[in-house]
């Protein structure tokens, strides 16, 4: 009932704000921070509900350390939801993680883990975030000049541009689909990263030490862009982009879902988003982008990954398929309309969707089994990986004086970091 009235509500202000105000002009209104809001709102839903209402038995290594076994109070609630750290861009985090650093006590928590003594206590000094908060703020100039500079030269409607269509050769048409997505990314690098500094700055997203004792403030962060800009799979871009959301989608979404799980996730995606039109399109072609790239992985990559240098020619060819993939994905998303975004697909003869099928009906696709114990803890493409991490990254969960003892939050995060 949660989902369903937040998800509902936050489309009728989707409606009310696209068809009535301004269609297709961006402004800073309430939708995204009811984005932000929704997210938090339905996860603490589902972590309520199995941490009360379901037995442990029935739940997944990940929903038993994310379950809240008490009711949380108003004031608990309220300052999850609408704390001023998140309020206007998040990120999504958990509220497990949320109210152990309110409580003080994620510094300690995470000593503890990585020394695997429950009982331990430390003297030493919280760590600084100056050093993280600078650094973000840094990628956060550069992506910002780069938005206002670069990227207005490199309008991704050129690409439906009828004398650019008619004179320009296939290659090069390409080309510059490549480029103009790549030039309207920074936007999303600028408003994710300066949330996560933000975050940092107030002393929440500490995630402990890495092998050269450097403190790590990546416990929230949204996206990695390094691998985003390199990555040489449909699902190493996803694992990489909006991660907070990619996971928020696998719990409420994914792991519940009964049938066609990946569709219905993409699904949800779409609705959360927005009602423009363009989102759908996006994300049912991101089906498609994602079936195909999961069946070419599975059939064809054991053969390219013995040889180093085969290897290399093989991440090079997959990195310019998956650029190009992921930029003819998105095209919609960014013209929001219905016939802009055929007359972009309609110029390419809807090519990578064709060739997607045609993979999907040559190769065959491993199928797994949501309700058995042993696949339990199955992913969706996009974020199987993300999870090994973020057993280690993201469930850093404390208790708040309730029926779960620290020691037994403790217990249940050192295991995950053996695993």
């Amino acid at each position: 009932y949660c989902f369903v009235f937040a998800l509902g509500y936050l489309t009728v202000c989707q409606i009310t704000r696209v068809y009535i105000f301004d269609y297709g002009q961006y402004s800073a209104d309430f939708s995204g921070p009811m984005m932000i809001i929704t997210q938090k709102i339905t996860s603490l839903a589902f972590e309520i509900h199995d941490g009360m209402f379901r037995k442990n038995e029935d739940l997944t290594p990940s929903q038993r350390c994310l379950a809240v076994r008490r009711m949380p109070s108003l004031l608990e609630y309220l300052s999850y939801n609408c704390n001023f750290m998140g309020i206007l861009a998040g990120p999504l985090c958990s509220y497990k993680d949320y109210i152990t650093f309110i409580e003080g006590r994620s510094y300690q928590l995470q000593q503890s883990e990585a020394n695997g003594k429950e009982d331990t206590k430390y003297e030493q000094t919280d760590p600084s975030p100056n050093i993280a908060v600078a650094q973000k703020l840094l990628i956060c100039g550069l992506s910002l000049l780069f938005h206002m500079t670069i990227t207005k030269t490199l309008p991704v409607e050129y690409n439906i541009d009828e004398n650019f269509r008619a004179t320009a050769s296939w290659p090069v048409r390409f080309f510059y689909l490549y480029v103009s997505l790549m030039a309207a990314r920074p936007k999303y690098y600028f408003a994710w990263t300066l949330a996560d500094a933000i975050n940092n700055a107030a002393g929440f997203g500490f995630r402990g030490y890495d092998k050269n004792g450097v403190t790590r403030w990546d416990l929230i962060s949204n996206l990695r862009i390094q691998q985003i800009e390199f990555s040489t799979s449909f699902k190493m871009f996803l694992d990489n982009w909006n991660i907070q959301t990619a996971l928020w989608l696998k719990r409420v979404c994914y792991e519940r879902a009964t049938f066609s799980p990946t569709i219905q996730t993409f699904i949800l995606s779409a609705i959360w988003h927005g009602v423009y039109p363009g989102y759908y399109l996006t994300f049912l072609t991101g089906v498609l982008m994602t079936l195909a790239a999961r069946a070419i992985r599975n059939n064809i990559r054991h053969y390219f990954v013995e040889s180093p240098a085969v290897k290399v020619c093989y991440d090079i060819i997959t990195w310019m398929a998956t650029q190009i993939a992921i930029s003819y994905t998105v095209v919609p998303f960014v013209l929001l309309s219905v016939k802009p975004s055929f007359t972009f697909y309609s110029s390419c003869y809807f090519c990578l969707h064709i060739a997607s099928i045609l993979v999907l009906l040559v190769f065959p696709l491993k199928r797994t089994q949501k309700g058995s114990k042993k696949n339990e803890t199955i992913q969706p493409v996009w974020s199987k990986t993300l999870e090994e991490e973020n057993l280690l990254q993201k469930n850093s969960y404390s208790t708040t004086n309730n029926s779960f003892s620290q020691k037994q939050e403790i217990t249940c995060r050192y295991q995950t970091l053996k695993q």
